[in-house]
C-alpha cells in the first residue's frame, strides 16, 4: 500500500482508504460478522483511513465500526466521522447539536477522540449558519483533544470554495468528482494546495454508476449519465474486464489526490480493492472507456439549498 500526506495535517493516508457506510447496510442488508471482519482485512493490508458518519444507517455503521475496532491499536488508524446529518431529511448544524454529536459518535466508536470530524453535506445547511455555529463547534472541539482536524463534505465543489473564502479547514471530502466520469475535481486542487488542504476523494464508482451491478433506483443521476455509464461498464466486460477496477485505479493514481475512499462489507471487495489499487492501468481499456463517457464528462446533479447552485 503507497501513502501520501494529507495536506498540513501531516498525516500520512493510505491511497485507498475505507468507506465505513455499507457497516450500515446502506447498499445491502449485512452480516454484522463479515463487515467486522472486512474492516479488519482492510486494516491488514494497509488501510489506514476509516470514515464514518452517525448518518449511515442510522448510528449502525460507528456501532459496528465501533466493535470492530476495539481489536486494534488505535494509533494504527485514522479515524474520520461526521456530524450535522443524522437521517434523509435530518440535519442540525447547529452549535449545540454537534457538541453532542462527537460525545455520541466517542461513545458508539469506543474511543475518546476522533481523527478528523467534518460537518456532513453541508449544502442542505444555511451558509450563514455553517460559519456562525458549526465552525465555531468544530474549533472548540478541536482545542478540548476530541478531535484532530476538522473539515467539511458535499457534493457541489462550490460549497468548498465558499467556505475556504471565508475560514480555515485542515480537510475536506468531496465525493463523485474524481472519477471516470467526473474528474470536475481537478478545478479546486489548486485552492485546496494554496491552502494546504487535506483532500478526501470518495465514491470513484459514483456511487454505483461504475459498476458491473444495476444502478441503485435511489440514484440521482440522470438517465443519460446511467446511460453513458452503463455501455462503458459493458464495453469493459466485453474485454474480460470490471469497470469498478478501472476506476479505483484511475482515482488513486493521480499523486495530487491523497486518498480514496471506498465502501464495501464484504471481504473479498476489499482484499480486491487493495489488489486493484496497487496494480497499474490498462491505458488502452482507459482510453476507450473515457471516449464512451466524453458526453457526460462532468455532468452532475443537484444537491441541496439553491445558494449553493
Amino acid at each position: 500500500m503507497k501513502y501520501r500526506k494529507l495536506g498540513k495535517t501531516g498525516l500520512e493516508v493510505s491511497i485507498l482508504s475505507y468507506g465505513a457506510s455499507s457497516l450500515g447496510s446502506v447498499f445491502r442488508n449485512i452480516n454484522e460478522e463479515e463487515g467486522i471482519r472486512t474492516v479488519h482485512t482492510g486494516i491488514e493490508l494497509g488501510i489506514n483511513l476509516i470514515d464514518v458518519s452517525p448518518y449511515y444507517g442510522l448510528t449502525k455503521a460507528e456501532t459496528i465500526l465501533g466493535k470492530a475496532l476495539k481489536d486494534i491499536q488505535r494509533e494504527k488508524i485514522i479515524l474520520s466521522t461526521k456530524a450535522g446529518r443524522y437521517g434523509e431529511d435530518k440535519f442540525d448544524f447547529s452549535k449545540s447539536r454537534i457538541l453532542t454529536s462527537i460525545d455520541e459518535s466517542l461513545k458508539r466508536l469506543s474511543t475518546d477522540y476522533i481523527d478528523i470530524l467534518l460537518l456532513h453535506d453541508i449544502e442542505f445547511a444555511s451558509f450563514g449558519q455553517v460559519m456562525e455555529e458549526a465552525i465555531p463547534a468544530l474549533q472548540q472541539l478541536k482545542k478540548d483533544g476530541k478531535i484532530r482536524y476538522f473539515g467539511v463534505s458535499g457534493l457541489p465543489l462550490t460549497v468548498f470554495e465558499k467556505v475556504l473564502k471565508e475560514t480555515d479547514l485542515d480537510v475536506i471530502l468531496s465525493y463523485c468528482h474524481y472519477s471516470l466520469n467526473d474528474n470536475s475535481l481537478l478545478n479546486i486542487i489548486p485552492l485546496l494546495e494554496e491552502k494546504h488542504v487535506g483532500l478526501i476523494n470518495a465514491s470513484p464508482l459514483s456511487m454505483g454508476l461504475l459498476s458491473s451491478r444495476e444502478v441503485p433506483d435511489w440514484h440521482p443521476a440522470s438517465n443519460e449519465i446511467k446511460e453513458a455509464c452503463n455501455r462503458a461498464a459493458e464495453f469493459c466486460k466485453q474485454q474480460g474486464e470490471d469497470i469498478s477496477k478501472l476506476a479505483i485505479q484511475y482515482s488513486v493514481a493521480n499523486e495530487k489526490v491523497p486518498t480514496t475512499l471506498v465502501s464495501t462489507a464484504n471481504v473479498e471487495n476489499v482484499k480486491n480493492n487493495i489488489e486493484w489499487a496497487n496494480k497499474p492501468m490498462d491505458l488502452e481499456l482507459l482510453k476507450e472507456v473515457l471516449s464512451i463517457l466524453e458526453p457526460i464528462h462532468n455532468k452532475t446533479w443537484p444537491s441541496g439549498n439553491n445558494e449553493y447552485w
